[in-house]
């Protein structure tokens, strides 16, 4: 599991985003920014869920900053005892998300507070995965938004097709695009899960994500123990 932790993730983020936007009238809890796409439709008379998705951003903003305190504060642990944390915390956070949308059902008005508190929840938990390679300094491939991935596949297309894979940097161009291509993948693959998940089993489709982050999350803390 941990040595496809990114891959993991972009389902993760596939999969919690569409789930969220299936459920609260559109709200995308990792691709925050694009709710102003939707906040704006809806001030136009598009929708419903204003509320719902301007809150999104401070929560984005508080997940963000958590997940920067707490690497700070456990900096001389170790990257790996920083992500295994940053994992917990998301995973909390997505519980959270779970337990308030039960509550929360059925979901018909976007501005009651119990749907608030749910997509705040929501987006504070994608804002700390979001913040993860930022705060680890990790290099890597986005895990959250695909935009940068897709600009990234073609490039590396075109490049193949003019110069081939055997020029100097052949061999790293290759590599960039299968783990771009998986992480493409893995997302879609999460989109798609995320919303069958909850029209089939509604918030209890979460299950899943919060399993995969504390798989992700064990065995830097097994090996601590050891």
């Amino acid at each position: 599991m941990k040595e496809h932790e990114e891959t993991v993730l972009a389902f993760i983020a596939g999969y919690v985003d569409t789930l969220g936007f299936v459920a609260l009238f559109g709200l995308f809890t990792a691709h925050v920014t694009g709710n102003f796409v939707l906040i704006g439709a809806e001030v136009a008379g598009v929708g419903q869920g204003v509320l719902l998705k301007l809150l999104a951003f401070p929560a984005f903003i508080v997940g963000v900053g958590s997940a920067s305190v707490a690497a700070k504060i456990m900096k001389a642990r170790g990257d790996a005892y920083i992500a295994a944390a940053l994992h917990l915390w998301q995973a909390l956070l997505l519980f959270a998300f779970f337990g308030t949308g039960l509550l929360a059902l059925p979901i018909d008005d976007a501005s009651s507070g119990m749907v608030l508190l749910c997509g705040v929840l929501g987006a504070t938990a994608m804002g700390v995965q979001n913040a993860r390679p930022k705060v680890l300094q990790k290099p890597g491939l986005p895990n959250t938004v695909m935009t940068g991935n897709v600009t990234q596949i073609v490039l590396d297309l075109v490049d193949l097709a003019h110069r081939g894979s055997h020029h100097a940097e052949g061999p790293q161009v290759l590599a960039r695009l299968r783990a771009t291509l998986t992480a493409m993948l893995a997302f879609a693959i999460g989109a798609v899960g995320g919303a069958l998940a909850f029209v089939h089993l509604s918030f209890y489709g979460l299950i899943l994500p919060i399993a995969l982050l504390l798989l992700l999350a064990w065995p830097p803390r097994v090996a601590r123990a050891a």
